[in-house]
């Protein structure tokens, strides 16, 4: 089973080494990125491939909606490592346009377990009401709900601990709010980035 998966492997980490004899080698012995991705699970959205970075150069966290929740314990022990161990530089909040997470969190359907996760969506939809309401095409007002989405994550890293004695014991770190377009590959950086100095 999965033999083609296996085989793809196989040939990547050929070609990964003609490319470069010493690559794995080199990825074995540290792992030190600059960057923390904080994405969403869609297959769509490759964090890596979409800025180009190798392995080892993007640490990352994905989950359904790009939340980043201040009760979900994965998230935090995943931003913990990232801020205390690791020390980023830069964390990215990245949702994505066509969003199928934020796009249940308000369609009105049940779906289970989902629903629980999805519903800080729901309160950011309440909070932003009127203006997603004077928004007429659907697919805009998700594209902005999913905009408004991200700007909410941002806050929630910005606001955590982790990242407040980051920033009291001087180090550098700031917080991006990203948007990825399915349409062209292309990030829109929605101007929200969060550091010491804010």
């Amino acid at each position: 089973m999965l033999d083609h998966l296996k085989e793809n492997n196989r040939a990547w980490a050929a070609r990964r080494i003609a490319g470069d004899a010493d690559f794995f080698s080199r990825l074995a012995r540290q792992q030190a990125p600059e960057y923390l991705w904080i994405g969403c699970s869609d297959s769509r959205v490759p964090a890596n491939e979409i800025v180009d970075l190798n392995p080892g150069e993007l640490f990352v966290h994905r989950n359904v909606a790009n939340l980043a929740p201040p009760q979900d314990a994965n998230y935090l022990s995943v931003l913990q490592f990232a801020v205390d161990v690791i020390r980023v530089k830069h964390i990215m909040v990245v949702g994505h346009y066509g969003c199928g997470g934020v796009a249940a969190a308000v369609d009105g359907q049940r779906r289970g377990l989902v629903d629980h996760w999805l519903h800080p969506i729901r309160e950011i939809w309440h909070d932003n009401r009127d203006e997603l309401m004077a928004i007429a095409d659907e697919r805009a007002r998700l594209e902005r709900l999913c905009e408004l989405n991200v700007l909410r994550q941002v806050r929630n890293v910005a606001s955590d601990v982790f990242v407040h004695e980051a920033w009291a014991r001087g180090q550098q770190l700031h917080v991006h709010g990203w948007v990825y377009s399915l349409a062209n590959g292309l990030i829109k950086d929605l101007n929200a980035t969060v550091g010491p100095a804010d």
